[in-house]
């Protein structure tokens, strides 16, 4: 279709993931070291699991030694909301797809390029294209990979020199969950976040870390559900 958007068009689309992105890919490579894990490994787990704050989860839990089965499955738990978005795109998608295309974009799919990618059927579905979408899938993996390289060779010693900027880049990922955290009390979800906390503080206070994370997921589902369930009912 000789309408339909270019490469070019998704490399541009991805630039404002890419430039979010990096800043914070820089922060968990940081971190990941500051861990005891090497730039290789932190490396590693941007380039394979991909998986944004999960990550920062992941590097925690088996710094503090929890198993590999516990961090596996916390990280299920915090991303699964990952399955609906390719058969929600898929129900905008007009068009035939192949196979081997969207498995290169679906590895992609992120929350902010699942976002573009609506916007982009919702705008015009004619244009939107399995190239764009492979396009904006990679630059914003690839600069989520280069982020995480620059903060792991950084956090190997590169910024001794330099300890009031290392410091204001290990702060940037808990200012950055903080400012989340305090929009979602403007908003409808307050009770979920509230209940998430509740169930993450006496998991941690009264078991472990990895309890806690598990506890905090577990508690703010139960709280949507049941938040959910009263707003449906009449009257």
């Amino acid at each position: 279709m000789p309408n339909e958007a270019t490469w070019a068009e998704g490399l541009k689309d991805s630039l404002p993931i890419v430039i979010s992105y990096i800043p914070v890919a820089f922060a968990f490579g940081l971190n990941a070291t500051k861990l005891g894990f090497t730039p290789f490994e932190s490396l590693f787990f941007s380039c394979i699991i991909y998986a944004g704050a999960s990550q920062f989860v992941i590097t925690a839990l088996l710094a503090a030694g929890s198993s590999l089965w516990v961090a596996a499955l916390t990280v299920m738990a915090m991303d699964v909301r990952h399955v609906l978005y390719g058969p929600s795109l898929r129900q905008r998608i007009t068009r035939r797809l192949s196979k081997p295309k969207t498995a290169i974009w679906a590895f992609g799919l992120t929350d902010e390029v699942f976002a573009a990618a609506t916007a982009k059927l919702v705008r015009d579905n004619r244009r939107w294209s399995e190239n764009w979408m492979i396009a904006i899938a990679f630059s914003s993996w690839f600069s989520w990979v280069l982020g995480t390289a620059l903060g792991a060779w950084s956090g190997n010693g590169l910024l001794d020199n330099f300890p009031a900027l290392e410091a204001a880049l290990g702060f940037m990922l808990p200012a950055l969950f903080l400012s989340f955290l305090l929009a979602s009390f403007q908003r409808k979800q307050c009770w979920t976040v509230s209940a998430s906390l509740t169930g993450a503080l006496l998991g941690i206070t009264l078991v472990s870390i990895p309890a806690a994370i598990l506890a905090g997921i577990v508690c703010g589902c139960l709280a949507a559900l049941a938040q959910a369930s009263y707003q449906a009912e009449p009257g």
